[in-house]
């Protein structure tokens, strides 16, 4: 494919869309209802249908039985760590084999140029990135993911949350299962705003921060208290009446869907004429620029609420940086 049909690329080889992104379509008034209903597609599939086939597969032959569940046990909590890892480790090794080690589409779709190979820094350990994010997503992340998940399913299986049956309350949880995305979206604005803050952002965020030019590694590789906060959005479902499944639903798209933010490539070629859609594009602009698009893509327009939104056009650079300066403004009176 040409990328360039689609978008532009500057003199360093970066990329960048030719559209303006834009936040959910019921945002905008007068409400446009062609435009709501051609977006549902999107938003369903392919990854939100893909994260709850997962969630799904995962009830059904990893989870065990809840019997076992109200027991804390090495067993039971190693497996579903094991099956967690394993199974990003297919998903975002696949990704990182074909287009970061293989480089299938080369550097069409790229939003910026460079491969992090290319760029050894003494930021990472043994100075790779690759090598630095795979080991912190495996020996810190994914754990804390288990930790949330041994926790949650714990809570459940011993009636300590309310259970609720998709019997006696399928239009609920029906509802609740389309509203996880946009729970997600709250929750990781909140708390992502807050490890900006400088001190946290210091001793906390800038470890994920570190991968300027991110890739799939990229996705989960946090600081522990970062890790842990991340993955403890599912623990909304101990607080409002819900059910395990929607819980793991929840627990699966921060896991799995880390990998949207972090590909690196607005599309992905899964054959000549077969573009995969990341929706990468706004997490890419917060990794460039660290003061933009602390949440999700639009969804629950936070960061536009909050001033914080790049839409990825030159009138959002010139929005950021009028907001940049004026921080500059106001941090020089503070120390006059």
């Amino acid at each position: 494919m040409d990328d360039l049909n689609y978008g532009t690329r500057n003199k360093r080889g970066d990329w960048a869309p030719k559209d303006r992104l834009e936040v959910a379509p019921w945002w905008y008034m007068p409400l446009n209802l062609p435009k709501v209903l051609a977006w549902i597609p999107g938003y369903l599939f392919p990854w939100n249908a893909f994260h709850m086939v997962t969630t799904l597969l995962y009830w059904a032959y990893v989870v065990p039985d809840m019997a076992t569940m109200k027991t804390l046990g090495w067993g039971w909590a190693l497996w579903l760590y094991a099956v967690n890892a394993a199974a990003i480790f297919v998903m975002y090794g696949s990704i990182e084999l074909f287009y970061y080690v293989k480089r299938k589409q080369g550097s069409r779709f790229k939003y910026n140029g460079k491969f992090p190979s290319e760029n050894p820094s003494d930021v990472f350990w043994f100075k790779s990135q690759n090598i630095d994010n795979f080991l912190r997503s495996f020996f810190i992340s994914i754990p804390l993911w288990t930790v949330v998940e041994v926790g949650m399913f714990y809570a459940f299986a011993n009636g300590y949350v309310p259970w609720l049956s998709w019997a006696d309350h399928p239009v609920y949880l029906a509802a609740l299962v389309l509203l996880c995305p946009a729970i997600h979206e709250v929750h990781f604005f909140c708390i992502h705003r807050l490890i900006h803050i400088p001190v946290f952002y210091k001793w906390i965020h800038s470890v994920h921060h570190n991968s300027i030019n991110p890739s799939p590694w990229s996705s989960l590789s946090m600081h522990p208290v970062e890790g842990f906060l991340y993955h403890a959005v599912a623990l909304w479902h101990l607080v409002i009446p819900s059910n395990p499944i929607i819980a793991l639903f929840q627990l699966n798209s921060a896991g799995f869907g880390a990998v949207n933010g972090h590909i690196g490539f607005d599309k992905l070629e899964l054959t000549e004429n077969t573009p995969l859609t990341t929706h990468a594009y706004a997490h890419y602009l917060h990794h460039k620029y660290f003061e933009v698009n602390y949440g999700g893509d639009g969804l629950i327009p936070l960061d536009k609420w909050f001033g914080s939104w790049h839409d990825g056009s030159k009138d959002g650079d010139a929005m950021m940086q009028a907001r940049f300066e004026k921080k500059k403004a106001r941090l020089n009176a503070k120390a006059q």
